[in-house]
């Protein structure tokens, strides 16, 4: 008679062959093993007859499998649904075309279908499906597997509120614009004077005075009357005339810096200076290293691998807290943890010795993450090539609504990201910016907040300021603040919080 573990690793065989992606259908496996699965939490219902995969681990309440799984879940269903008979609407299209980051609450979709429907998902999440064959662009694209409006029909009918409360994406998306003749086409077809006034006017806010001339200019030929009118209401742009944006994400961090940094700089306690006794210092750096020990963020992923079945099978497999493994894990990333420590303290002596903060860190953080990881990989648990550099695959936060960017961006998000610490003055924004967006980018499969706050404590030193250790019981806050900032754009509570560690009430 077969075991419940041999019954369990049936089912999870015939999840691996019906599971697309992490979205599996009710139909496309049989009843039995669906509520084995459920049962053992591998399966998660989203609507009736749909489900993602998830792990047994991650089954605490968490928004993670959600999250992880949204997009993939999205794709799956308007597909299966209406085929290629539909397309986000003009917002959601712009937010999907600038690399946006953040799993949006709701999403709003125009079919050619009959009538209308919210569908409420998992934590205050939905999909607005409504019909307008009359207005269904005919200008599309497939972006990350979802039918959108293409950029510059998306653009032409972005809404005045969109510019107001998406500074960041509009500027984004109109400077992806290569030539004006891409805007002109879809305005002239349908004679949209408001929003070529529109473009215009946001073209001439940005500095674009050639592209915002050109509007003006072919839609008056073609005799309409066109006033520029900008739609932003920020202050500045973000970035400079004459950008072309190649990348959305290499943007998005650029835009992310400009928009935070003074906010940082006019709050952050002034900078001390590097000491001239730099052997004090690092003496400092020592005595703090036992209260600096701080647990990574959780980074999980979703795939039901073979592996995992053939331990199912042959009754070797554990939940998650088995003691003696939890155990191993510990000690393991103690071990690393302190190899990496010493690592990060060689690094802090060179800046001292008069090193460029960001050379120094864009060398030596792959010896950070090799040394964190190399007692795992000495115990069998890592594979050699998982130290070989940046991660090659999708990777989710606990808990986060925000997405890490795609693996293909990593390497010019990172070049970036040490190209604005070098020319960045003020070291409380080189810690506080430095130590976000390497969160915000996520290079890497696990230890991306240890690595992430071994920056910023070493862009700390850069200013002479004392190394500041994140305390466990403030964990909420601090990862409250990394939220806010990654979702909202907004960074003062997590300057605020960092400012306090550094500077403890006696």
């Amino acid at each position: 008679m077969a075991t419940p573990g041999k019954k369990l690793a049936a089912s999870l065989e015939a999840l691996q062959q019906a599971q697309s992606g992490n979205v599996v259908r009710s139909s496309q496996i049989s009843r039995v093993h669906r509520e084995r699965l459920v049962q053992n939490n591998f399966l998660l219902e989203v609507v009736k007859g749909w489900y993602i995969v998830s792990r047994p681990a991650l089954n605490d309440g968490s928004s993670t499998p959600w999250f992880a799984s949204y997009w993939t879940f999205v794709t799956a269903y308007l597909q299966d649904r209406f085929g290629e008979d539909y397309c986000l609407t003009s917002e959601s299209s712009l937010h999907l075309h600038t690399g946006a980051t953040v799993v949006p609450r709701q999403l709003v979709v125009i079919t050619k279908s009959k009538g209308a429907q919210k569908l409420n998902l998992p934590f205050d999440t939905s999909l607005l499906i409504y019909q307008d064959i009359n207005n269904f662009p005919v200008g599309r694209a497939v972006v990350n597997g979802l039918w959108v409006m293409d950029l510059p029909t998306a653009l032409c009918k972005a809404v005045p509120s969109f510019f107001r409360q998406n500074p960041a994406d509009a500027e984004l998306a109109m400077r992806m614009v290569r030539d004006s003749s891409e805007l002109l086409r879809i305005l002239l077809a349908a004679g949209s004077v408001a929003a070529a006034g529109r473009l215009a006017g946001a073209y001439q806010f940005l500095g674009e005075m050639q592209m915002a001339e050109r509007i003006v200019k072919d839609m008056t030929m073609s005799g309409y009357s066109v006033k520029p009118a900008n739609p932003f209401e920020n202050r500045a742009p973000f970035l400079s005339s004459g950008v072309r944006i190649l990348s959305p994400y290499v943007a998005r961090i650029k835009t992310l810096w400009k928009a935070m940094r003074d906010e940082i700089a006019e709050t952050f306690p002034p900078q001390p200076g590097i000491s001239a006794d730099h052997s004090d210092y690092l003496r400092r750096v020592d005595e703090i290293y036992v209260n600096d020990a701080y647990n990574s963020l959780s980074i999980e992923g979703y795939l039901v691998t073979p592996e995992l079945i053939e331990q199912i099978r042959d009754e070797k497999w554990n939940p998650e807290t088995n003691d003696s493994d939890r155990q191993q894990r510990n000690a393991l990333a103690a071990k690393g943890y302190n190899l990496a420590f010493m690592a990060v303290k060689e690094s802090i002596k060179k800046i001292l010795d008069g090193a460029k903060p960001a050379a120094v860190v864009a060398d030596d953080h792959r010896d950070w993450y090799s040394q964190m990881f190399s007692p795992s990989v000495q115990s069998g648990i890592l594979k050699p090539a998982d130290l070989a550099g940046y991660r090659n695959q999708a990777v989710f936060i606990k808990g986060s609504q925000h997405v890490p960017l795609p693996h293909s961006a990593i390497l010019d998000c990172m070049e970036t990201l040490f190209r604005l610490i070098d020319e960045e003055p003020h070291a409380g924004v080189r810690a506080v910016l430095g130590h976000f967006i390497f969160v915000f980018i996520h290079p890497y499969m696990d230890g991306n907040g240890r690595i992430g706050r071994f920056l910023m404590n070493t862009m700390l030193a850069s200013g002479g300021y004392p190394w500041t250790v994140v305390q466990l019981k403030r964990r909420n806050l601090y990862m409250s603040a990394l939220e806010e900032a990654s979702t909202t754009g907004r960074i003062s509570a997590l300057a605020r919080f960092i400012i306090e560690e550094m500077t403890p009430s006696k």
